[in-house]
């Protein structure tokens, strides 16, 4: 999940992203000769765009080509060569070979990588990736096949971080038979695959937006969604249930009054067959964090006969499999299968912008594990934001509805993610060369960019900007507020802050104050391509280094499980060890490094997952611990330190660590978004995520908006800053010290 913010994370986004996509070639390619316009026919690629890709005619391994990737310039952050192969087959295990060249390979890894879609099983050799310099050596993943449920198999290489990497003679098997010798598998198509009526749109160009039919729409949306995650009939993939939206919805939105309209959402119900009741399933109180919210079954004021329908339907048989939704193996985060991005439709119509509402509406509603966090009536939400997304009059203002209904749910892992380009061309495609942060609630300059352009604009570390293109900061923070998704204020700033010196003109006008003296400036501007905006993440320094004798510091941005071993004959017998969180981990050296610090196997989280028989409740999991029996544990003061950069794994990591009997705490609120995330796409091929599974102390205390609560609070100052001083640092130090 980074040599940017979360590089594995975009990793697994970009391979997603990519695998939407359904062209095939007819003729295999695995060892790159046939060759079309200096590229291998057939293959694709990804990734960032500092690197370069080509075909290599000197150093091969065999026949007359390689395919080579190579980092450039800028940050480094991974590109792939992927290859969809065409069709489906039948099989157990699916294994990939193939022989890899590398040259000066580091911050990295280079490899193979395989996917099996959709989220069937993925391997990128990020345990066991190659480093360095090595000659041509073969290589090989296998993963587990489920041919009834593959929609396609994507495989490559792929290089993450600097270097270069050459890759021939790829070869891939199923079973130990050599896939150009096997018959294609052909899946038996569910009814709802089947269903193309609406493949160039729903039919329905405009919609209403008076009170009448915004009531019409908001129980349409309740019902939709309902039915979609309840009926039994819906979960075996009998229907395509964003299509079936377009035929109920002409009629709706004609319906006289509140009875015809409920006498034909019967009959649409009734329509998709007869289902058994079931038992309702006894839960302990003690383990159900968040009970399913359909109390609006009742107090809608359906008509009886619809009610009980409804409310039938809520007490049908529901099975573990469900065509829409699964639960990902040994997490328990939600798997949104079968959503149709609808990717060319770049400005869907009313309809298609309807099913957008509607889909990602349901999705918090019954998949979102922090739904209780909401802080609002999630069904008011839903008829505050059917008029903004009818009323979206081109593919801008429909971009930022979703936007700003995803900012409602409060969930830093929830944004437009992928480079959005609506996004990228509104908010501006350049930015000054200085970078800001707020610090005593004020946008600082901080750093630069680029360090020559930067210190061309005559702005100083420290500097305070007041306004902007004669707006003022604040005014600016309120506007943008609510297009800035995230779990509380201090990463809303976080975000917003990098953004504010953000345009599409050359130049962007500026008030500062130094030193209390207030004075304007005007500021070139550049392109990502010109400076690198990402540079604040690329983390150089070592994982490890000695403060002084006593005193031991890791950073957890670049620490390598592999490299504990050796580092802890140095940290053993400090008294101190500082752990900075303040990033956001390069691996997961989670347990390796709390077997040292803990003299024992120490409760220190717990999850809950969604349910696919009862869409809307979510369990605790039991606790997992961190830790082993130890009695050599490390003895000395533990300090971590942390700030609202420390999201997700970071979290996560701090939890574990903090068990330590001296662990001490130190900085300020966290990005408050814990636990695996969950991606999905909505129509016009938005792509966003949810977290998927709720995080937790022990005790139930929540993680998710509050962060991880600090034993110190403790923020950097803006003359800390000016006085180039690390004051999260020297209190770690201070604390150590006072034995």
């Amino acid at each position: 999940m980074k040599k940017s913010i979360l590089t594995l994370l975009i990793l697994f986004i970009s391979i997603t992203t990519y695998c939407q996509n359904k062209e095939t070639i007819s003729k295999f390619n695995f060892d790159f000769e046939n060759a079309e316009k200096g590229s291998p026919a057939g293959w694709n690629n990804f990734g960032s765009p500092n690197y370069i890709l080509a075909l290599d005619s000197t150093n091969i391994k065999s026949g007359k080509y390689s395919a080579t990737i190579e980092y450039k310039e800028g940050n480094p952050d991974f590109k792939a060569w992927a290859f969809t192969i065409p069709g489906n087959y039948a099989g157990k295990k699916i294994t990939l070979s193939g022989y890899i060249k590398t040259e000066n390979v580091t911050d990295g890894y280079a490899g193979l990588w395989m996917r099996i879609d959709p989220s069937i099983a993925f391997d990128n050799m990020n345990k066991k990736g190659i480093k360095g310099t090595t000659d041509w050596t073969k290589y090989e993943i296998s993963l587990a096949m489920n041919p009834e449920k593959t929609k396609q198999i994507v495989i490559g290489g792929l290089l993450v971080g600097k270097g270069k990497m050459w890759l021939d003679n790829l070869n891939v098997s199923i079973d130990g038979k050599d896939i150009k010798d096997i018959k294609p598998f052909e899946r038996k198509l569910y009814p709802a695959e089947k269903d193309k009526e609406f493949d160039k749109g729903s039919g329905i160009t405009s919609v209403s937006a008076d009170k009448a039919q915004i009531e019409n729409l908001k129980y349409l949306g309740l019902i939709w969604g309902f039915i979609k995650y309840y009926h039994p009939t819906i979960a075996k993939g009998e229907y395509n249930w964003d299509y079936e939206l377009f035929r109920i919805l002409p009629k709706v939105l004609n319906s006289n009054d509140s009875k015809n309209r409920d006498r034909i959402l019967m009959k649409w119900i009734d329509g998709f067959g007869e289902f058994s009741q079931g038992k309702e399933k006894v839960i302990k109180s003690s383990e159900v964090k968040i009970e399913p919210d359909l109390v609006w079954i009742k107090n809608s004021n359906f008509s009886d006969e619809l009610t009980t329908l409804l409310l039938k339907v809520k007490n049908a048989t529901r099975q573990k499999e469900h065509y829409y939704i699964g639960l990902q193996p040994n997490v328990g985060n939600p798997d949104f299968k079968n959503e149709n991005s609808y990717s060319s439709m770049k400005y869907p119509d009313a309809g298609f912008r309807l099913l957008s509402l509607y889909r990602y509406w349901n999705i918090i509603q019954y998949l979102f594990p922090y739904k209780n966090l909401i802080e609002e009536d999630w069904k008011n939400v839903l008829e505050e934001f059917i008029p903004k997304f009818i009323n979206a009059k081109n593919e801008t203002e429909y971009t930022l509805a979703v936007l700003e209904i995803i900012g409602r749910i409060n969930d830093t892992h929830a944004n437009i993610w992928g480079g959005n380009q609506v996004l990228n061309n509104h908010f501006g495609l350049r930015y000054a060369s200085v970078e800001l942060k707020f610090i005593e609630n004020k946008a600082v300059v901080t750093a630069y960019y680029d360090e020559k352009s930067g210190k061309e604009t005559g702005l100083e570390i420290g500097d305070v900007i007041s306004a902007i293109n004669n707006r003022t900061v604040e005014e600016i923070v309120k506007e943008r507020i609510k297009f800035s998704p995230a779990s509380n204020y201090p990463t809303k700033l976080r975000d917003i802050a990098s953004n504010l010196l953000r345009t599409n003109d050359t130049i962007i006008n500026i008030e500062f104050i130094r030193v209390d003296k207030r004075e304007s400036k005007t500021l070139k501007t550049f392109s990502t391509k010109e400076i690198n905006i990402y540079s604040k993440y690329q983390v150089r320094d070592t994982c490890f280094k000695l403060i002084n004798k006593d005193i031991a510091y890791i950073s957890n941005g670049t620490l390598k499980r592999e490299y504990l071993t050796e580092i802890w004959k140095e940290i053993e017998n400090t008294k101190g060890l500082i752990i900075d969180i303040r990033n956001y981990p390069s691996d997961f050296p989670i347990y390796d490094l709390s077997n040292y610090l803990m003299p024992k196997t120490t409760p220190f989280v717990k999850f809950t997952n969604g349910s696919i028989e009862s869409p809307g409740l979510f369990t605790f999991t039991k606790s997992l611990n961190a830790g082993k029996k130890n009695k050599r544990y490390y003895k000395g003061k533990v300090v971590i330190l942390i700030n609202e950069i420390s999201q997700s794994s970071a979290e996560f990591h701090t939890m574990a660590y903090r068990v330590n009997p001296n662990s001490t705490v130190i900085g300020s609120t966290t990005a408050g978004a814990d636990g695996n995330v969950s991606q999905f796409f909505l129509p016009g091929g938005i792509s966003t995520m949810i977290s998927g599974i709720g995080v937790y102390y022990p005790d139930g205390k929540e993680t998710q908006r509050i962060g991880i609560v600090p034993d110190i609070d403790l923020k950097p100052t803006i003359k800390g800053l000016i006085e180039s001083r690390d004051e999260l640092l020297e209190k770690a130090i201070e604390v150590i010290n006072k034995q």
